[in-house]
């Protein structure tokens, strides 16, 4: 083994645990600072009950990473992670598909060229083995994600006492070529032309056909769930039926709402309206957009197939609900994502409490920057609160929070301007203008 760099009593090999998202950033940074990174992964010898491929950066959820433009916080925090050297955003941008304003991928491609960027590394090696543990030494970022295996959650809990878990849901996805379009038609809403016209398919609902795919939604049968009596559910990702039994209106508001759509049959708006958004680059896959779901299989085909333009949808992935675990980070870690009481443990992704495929990801660019600053004993690099990625960062180390809960991109995490702009979007270009100044200035210095 080499001589550690200035003495650092560690190993010069950081180990990166888990090969979602988040590891793959933090072993991308590890590496390209010239340190060589040992990537576990567990499988394909162990899969979570929402994993089903054997690739890397696998998209468990929807295959959208938000929006793009600019002046938006998702798009903005694309923007840093970018100028940071994200291997995720180089990679999705390459493979996107149609979808609005949104940055979304075809997750197959996305994954697939994640795995040969990575396994094609010359300084990352990929070890496919479960770990039940915590390392007790060795210079080690640990980003298993929510769905951490049982037996590393349980030494998590051991090692950090009682922490925090929720239940997340993903949502169903159907062929394109079983809608029936003489139903559903193509449309974004407002037909706003920079978000691209016409990238979603839209499902519409009279008053009857809502009511009575409401009473349906509310009064189905609900898969069992059985590590937990009592799941809690976190509101960012609430399941459809869940969020139906708050009201009759309440998807009716929320993700079923009419606005901005217009049915070309009727020339009306409708009553409410199911989004369907492509999931691949051939357009031949569609997720139902909101519509995570804990119902059993079959109840999924028979109420979702009431909805128009679905009655003969053909199904290729149920709804899924599964564990979500995250730290209480602001007792646990520091801004660079490093442990406060096991120095050489980083943590990364939603574990550590940001929330979100980029804000996970994010969090990798950073613990794993910050991991090879501390094998040769460097000072953390830590951002600025004007930057998305500053804000995020500090988020989960903050220690005025007490009940910690995840946190994605929104500019209300960024340090007000010392001026009020009125108008919403221009607010929003001008922080998104200053949190890249702010970035520039730290990498000139780098």
């Amino acid at each position: 083994m080499k001589k550690p760099v200035g003495g650092n009593p560690m190993s010069e090999c950081i180990t990166v645990l888990g090969g979602g998202l988040a590891g793959c950033e933090a072993a991308w940074a590890i590496a390209n600072a010239g340190v060589a990174v040992t990537l576990v992964e567990m499988k394909p010898h162990k899969y979570t009950p929402a994993h089903h491929a054997p690739l890397l950066a696998e998209l468990v959820c929807s295959n959208s990473l938000k929006a793009a433009r600019l002046e938006s916080a998702a798009g903005l925090l694309k923007e840093e992670m970018a100028r940071m050297g994200s291997l995720c955003v180089a990679v999705a941008r390459k493979c996107a598909v149609p979808a609005g304003g949104a940055l979304a991928v075809d997750r197959d491609r996305f994954s697939k060229e994640i795995t040969r960027c990575i396994t094609e590394h010359p300084l990352i090696t990929v070890e496919h083995r479960e770990v039940t543990a915590l390392p007790e030494d060795g210079l080690t970022v640990v980003a298993t994600g929510p769905l951490t295996a049982d037996a590393l959650a349980s030494d998590i809990a051991r090692v950090f006492g009682d922490g925090l878990s929720f239940y997340d849901a993903a949502a169903p996805i159907v062929t394109a070529e079983s809608v029936d379009m003489s139903v559903a038609f193509r449309a974004s809403r407002y037909d706003r032309e920079e978000s691209g016209a016409g990238d979603y398919i839209n499902c519409p609902m009279n008053k009857a056909e809502y009511e009575a795919f409401h009473e349906a939604l509310v009064t189905a049968e609900i898969a069992q769930l059985h590590e937990f009596d009592k799941p809690k559910v976190y509101e960012g990702c609430m399941p459809i039926e869940v969020l139906a039994r708050r009201g009759t209106d309440a998807i009716r508001f929320g993700t079923m709402k009419p606005v901005g759509l217009r049915d070309p049959r009727t020339g009306h708006r409708p009553w409410a309206v199911l989004q369907l958004r492509t999931e691949n680059a051939d357009g031949t896959l569609y997720n139902l957009v909101g519509f995570q779901t804990n119902l059993k299989f079959s109840e999924q085909k028979r109420v979702f197939s009431t909805i128009p333009g679905l009655e003969n949808a053909e199904f290729v992935r149920y709804g899924v609900m599964h564990r979500n675990t995250f730290l209480d980070s602001p007792r646990l870690l520091t801004q660079d994502f490093r442990c406060k009481a096991l120095p050489h443990l980083f943590f990364a992704g939603q574990m550590t409490g940001v929330e979100g495929y980029m804000e996970s990801a994010a969090s990798g660019i950073l613990a794993g920057k910050n991991a090879v600053r501390a094998l040769r004993d460097q000072s953390p690099l830590l951002l600025p609160s004007e930057t998305m990625m500053g804000a995020l960062s500090a988020h989960i180390c903050d220690t005025s929070v007490k009940n910690f809960q995840p946190m994605g991109a929104n500019f209300g995490v960024l340090p007000p301007l010392g001026e009020h702009i009125r108008d919403k979007r221009e607010r929003y270009a001008v922080l998104a203008a200053r949190a890249l100044d702010k970035l520039e200035e730290v990498l000139r210095c780098e």
